[in-house]
């Protein structure tokens, strides 16, 4: 069969201008009007705005606008504190009041609940004002963020650009500092673009992973633990040529760095490079327990909402010292360790074996010694592991990934544990999740916000089921 070339059909667009009054915020946090029948998207606005915008794109069903200016504005709407708002992708809702910005994920969560609840065949249909809303987990609204993958780009020059990427592009915007970040990450970027410019193997980075953690100095005698230190992973494209690593070891030694070279296959500590014993990165609870982990691993990127979600946690599920309690998804153990404080018994159970052994070490470090960790395809079944059928659980909390926790639920129904806390960081698939909940005869008794990332429209939920 003989294949004919075909163009790509355009968008259609007409560059019209339109002064128009915004309806409402969609999903994403951006402005929704009406323009000849249909919904017209404009980024930058808020609900009740008259804005002047024009049209960039045209389909059948929905169109696309550009703002130009703000004829009038809303009472919602503050200055936004990042310079590069509006053209870096991660943030969206800067423009809006902070306590706007949880009702706006607040009606987010209430709407995907309705859609969920009515499309299954029971009655209790969620709407708006029903759910048992608690007040939300906060934190400061800037400077939390404690880890970040920086994207770095090379022009035809071997030119760095170094920042976040543009909304809806690949692109990235130059970045020179950024107020979500923790303050010892916020200002790192002209130094990182400085240093950059001065290697000798031009274009040899992929991008920059930052973090904030605590390291156990390994290579003196005391083994003293620093805290809030600045690690870099480096993803290094290229080898690094001696000149170059000592350019990378002047500027850690400068600026108090932690610097892991990471070439795609293994990360190596820079220290290690250099002869040096690599050190330990963790971070600690508010109980005081302590969590190690690589540069490589998942942690919570807010420290302060991490330790106010790990109390409410404890305290929704209400541990006693006779609780058998299962955790899943359990990670490194950012849940398990502070339940079996409380608990008789805690089961975490992961998909992967390295954090099993990692959750496992966790614990040991932690002097707990009735925590035990199993690895389990959790999407999968699982009833019928040893660590599910041998033993009766009085409560469970369960952390998925975004993808949610569909056929989990469903075996936590059938193991009929009187008391399920969840808690998302996808609404769309706990709006699903819970819905399987509900059929199977659980109560939603109390739902709160987790504010994890202030000034964008990310949403992180907790919510009790109760039999």
């Amino acid at each position: 069969m003989a294949n004919y070339y075909k163009a790509a059909v355009k968008p259609k667009t007409s560059n019209q201008r339109l002064t128009i009054t915004v309806d409402k915020l969609d999903m994403n946090g951006v402005g929704v009007a009406r323009w000849q029948n249909k919904p017209i998207f404009i980024a930058g606005v808020l609900p009740n705005e008259i804005v002047d915008v024009k049209v960039i794109e045209q389909k059948s069903k929905y169109a696309r606008a550009k703002l130009i200016s703000i004829d009038k504005k809303s009472d919602s709407r503050v200055i936004p504190q990042c310079q590069h708002f509006g053209l870096c992708g991660g943030c969206d809702l800067q423009m809006l009041d902070l306590e706007e910005q949880l009702l706006f994920k607040q009606q987010k969560i209430t709407d995907l609940f309705s859609r969920s609840f009515s499309t299954q065949n029971f009655p209790s249909a969620i709407n708006a004002g029903q759910l048992p809303w608690q007040p939300a987990i906060k934190s400061s609204p800037w400077h939390y963020r404690r880890k970040a993958r920086i994207g770095v780009q090379f022009d035809k020059n071997a030119q760095a650009t170094i920042g976040f990427r543009q909304k809806s592009t690949n692109q990235l915007a130059s970045i020179k500092s950024c107020p979500v970040l923790v303050e010892p990450l916020s200002a790192i970027f002209p130094l990182l673009k400085k240093l950059l410019a001065q290697l000798t193997i031009k274009s040899a980075i992929g991008h920059i992973e930052v973090i904030q953690a605590d390291i156990i100095d390994t290579n003196s005698e005391e083994k003293r633990q620093k805290d809030n230190q600045v690690v870099l992973v480096i993803r290094q494209l290229k080898t690094m040529n001696e000149t170059d690593i000592e350019l990378w070891k002047l500027y850690a030694q400068q600026y108090s760095w932690h610097v892991i070279i990471d070439d795609g296959n293994k990360q190596l500590p820079l220290v290690s490079i250099m002869g040096e014993s690599p050190s330990a990165l963790s971070y600690e609870l508010a109980d005081t327990s302590k969590i190690y982990f690589s540069s490589s691993d998942f942690i919570q990127i807010n420290h302060q909402v991490n330790n106010a979600m790990i109390s409410q946690a404890l305290a929704w599920l209400n541990i006693s010292a006779t609780d058998n309690v299962l955790d899943l998804f359990c990670g490194l153990g950012n849940f398990s360790l502070a339940l079996a404080k409380h608990a008789k018994h805690v089961v975490g159970v992961e998909g992967v074996q390295v954090m099993v052994d990692k959750a496992t070490h966790n614990s040991l470090v932690n002097g707990l010694d009735n925590c035990q960790f199993y690895q389990a395809d959790l999407n999968n079944h699982w009833l019928l592991e040893s660590w599910a059928k041998e033993q009766v659980f009085d409560k469970v909390l369960l952390d998925p990934a975004r993808a949610g926790a569909e056929q989990a639920v469903s075996q936590i129904a059938k193991l009929k544990i009187p008391r399920v806390l969840y808690v998302s960081c996808d609404p769309a698939t706990l709006a699903r999740d819970s819905a399987i909940l509900v059929s199977q005869g659980y109560k939603l008794e109390k739902i709160s916000l987790m504010d994890m990332f202030s000034q964008t429209k990310h949403v992180e939920t907790m919510v009790l089921f109760v039999q």
